[in-house]
């Protein structure tokens, strides 16, 4: 059987047209090529937000990041609280102070399985349904009231 290639001898071309068969040629170019020269308009109506700076990154210096815990997580946790000194019973209750493990949330996922008296700076309103929220730190001052996150 011939090839492709025998049977386009002397047509130049190939069947191609001009400049095709070299790369991209056809086409302007791979990709983003060409969209601050002859691609310009198209850039224009289809990407006009393709070049430059947006948004905004917050300096890290005052971003703050959280360490949460859910409700249905405090069963595991208790090891490390008995570590820290930050669980005590009070009868069937535990009463704990997640500040001295470094929690700063209590989120509403899961269920407790017994009964939780529990200090934490914020608790979502879930949390605070399933367990009961201390204003202050058990066996010592007084602290801020704890802020509940929407």
């Amino acid at each position: 059987m011939p090839s492709r290639t025998r049977k386009f001898r002397g047509l130049r071309t190939h069947g191609r047209g001009i400049k095709a068969g070299r790369g991209a040629g056809k086409q302007g170019g791979r990709g983003n090529a060409g969209l601050h020269k002859y691609k310009f308009k198209s850039m224009l109506i289809y990407a006009p937000d393709h070049f430059g700076r947006h948004g905004f990154k917050r300096p890290s210096a005052i971003v703050v990041h959280p360490t949460s815990l859910n409700v249905g997580e405090l069963e595991a946790f208790v090891p490390q609280l008995e570590a820290a000194e930050a669980l005590s019973r009070d009868g069937e209750t535990f009463v704990a102070d997640l500040t001295k493990v470094g929690v700063d949330r209590l989120l509403g996922g899961g269920s407790a399985a017994r009964t939780w008296k529990v200090f934490v700076p914020h608790a979502s309103k879930h949390a605070r349904e399933k367990v009961t929220v201390l204003d202050a730190p058990p066996g010592g001052a007084p602290a801020a009231t704890p802020k509940s996150i929407p």
